[in-house]
Order: structure tokens, then C-alpha cells, then sequence
């Protein structure tokens, strides 16, 4: 089964090609990353595959089950998720944590697998030891990592994740694309994910698409370049 499917998009913005032929799949168990220059269209073919644009031409559709015939798990990051302010009230373990809630515990304490699962996505992100802070009192760069850290507490079978490392240093991308290759590798969770990092994460990816400039277009209009194996990845 695929858990997103795209066939022969095309996208356009009123009378503005953007998109052409872009088809490929996402399987549960890969992990797969989109790239190509500013205004590539990559955060416009992720909001086509979501179902918040409509292609003007082929299709993109997310599987509504997982492998187990249970409704599918979407975990989507936009690109600067989080809007804080300074008054909001919980603190950064609280907001992780009600990630677990989704998981049909609204009326339950919190188990041992729970806490576990709180605890690697707060570390896989660097925030563990600010875990005590208010989130209001947090930098941006700060406020963006908990809201990754709260998706991956939800656990869910596919990510969607737009330029999710934004702020991050080196030592906390790392430990992000290490959980994201376990999360699909050990546990079948399906996973794209557009960066502009790809040497960093080339290691980690299964399979690359980028997105490149049709040399015939006088548009802005994007196509797309799929390298199979990681170790053709190229900028």
C-alpha cells in the first residue's frame, strides 16, 4: 500500500503554471525528502497532497488507513508553526504530554509508554531540560522545536513536515533525523519531509524528489528530478 500517492499533478495558480508532472509515492517505512530552490513550489505540492489546494491536473491522495486497517495518523508541520504568545500558560512538558491525549487517553493518567514516548521527542529536539519553562517565555526557534516534539508524541503513521529543523543547531537536527529514521525504519511510519539540509540528512533519507525548473517554461513552473538511492542525492 502506498500512504500517499501522487499521479501526474499539476498545479496552477490562476493562469500560472507552478507545478507539472510531479508523481511519486510514500510507502509506510520510508523516508523521503523533498527538495529545490526558494519558490520551488515544495510547501504548494504538500498543501495539493493534504488536500487544502485542489491540482488543476492528476491527483494526490493519502491513504485513509494504516497497515494495521485503522484510520491513518496524519502528523503535519507547516513551515513556523508556532504562535505562542507570552501568556500562554502550560509549560513545555504539559503541551508535549497533551499530545498523548490524542491517542484515546482524554479520561486516563498518563502509562510508563507514554512518558517514554514524551521524553524521546522532547530529547529528539533538544528540549528535555527545558522542559519546566513556560512556553510563552520561549525564543521562537524554541517554541518551534516543542511543536515538533508534541507531533511526535501523538505518534503518528505518516509525518508531512515542512522545513521542520528551522532553528535547530547541528547536534538537535541530528537527533531529529535519527528519530525519523527509527520512526520508519523500526515502526513502518511513513515520512516526507521538505529540507533544504539534504547533505545533513542524505544518510538518513531512502529516496530524494526535486524539484526542478522546466527549462521551456517562461513560468516559475517546477517539475520534478526523483533520485532513488541516497547516495545520489545532488544539490
Amino acid at each position: 500500500m502506498h500512504y500517499i500517492e501522487v499521479d501526474d499533478l499539476s498545479f496552477r495558480y490562476e493562469d500560472e503554471p507552478v507545478l507539472q508532472n510531479i508523481h511519486f509515492t510514500v510507502d509506510p517505512g520510508e523516508f523521503v525528502i523533498l527538495t529545490g530552490e526558494n519558490g520551488a513550489a515544495k510547501s504548494t505540492l504538500l498543501r495539493n497532497i493534504l488536500g487544502l489546494l485542489k491540482p488543476s491536473h492528476g491527483s494526490a491522495k493519502i491513504s485513509p488507513i494504516n497497515t494495521r486497517n485503522e484510520k491513518l495518523a496524519i502528523g503535519y508541520i507547516p513551515q513556523q508553526v508556532a504562535s505562542y504568545n507570552a501568556g500562554f500558560p502550560s509549560t513545555v512538558l504539559e503541551l508535549v504530554q497533551s499530545g498523548r491525549y490524542q491517542r484515546g487517553k482524554w479520561f486516563k493518567r498518563l502509562d510508563e509508554e507514554d512518558h517514554v514516548h514524551v521524553k524521546q521527542a522532547l530529547d529528539s529536539v533538544g528540549m528535555w531540560d527545558q522542559r519546566n519553562k513556560k512556553v510563552g517565555d520561549l525564543s521562537g526557534g524554541q517554541k518551534q522545536r516543542i511543536s515538533l516534539a508534541r507531533i511526535f508524541a501523538t505518534d503518528p503513521d505518516l509525518f508531512i513536515l515542512d522545513e521542520p529543523t528551522t532553528g535547530m543547531d547541528i547536534e538537535s537536527r541530528t537527533q531529529f533525523y535519527e528519530l525519523l529514521k527509527h520512526n520508519s525504519e523500526f515502526h513502518g511510519k511513513g515520512i516526507l519531509m521538505v529540507t533544504h539540509d539534504h547533505e545533513d540528512i542524505k544518510q538518513y533519507a531512502d529516496r530524494h524528489i526535486h524539484l526542478v525548473r522546466k527549462e521551456d517554461s517562461p513560468w516559475r513552473c517546477f517539475s520534478m528530478d526523483s533520485c532513488k538511492e541516497p547516495s545520489k542525492l545532488h544539490s
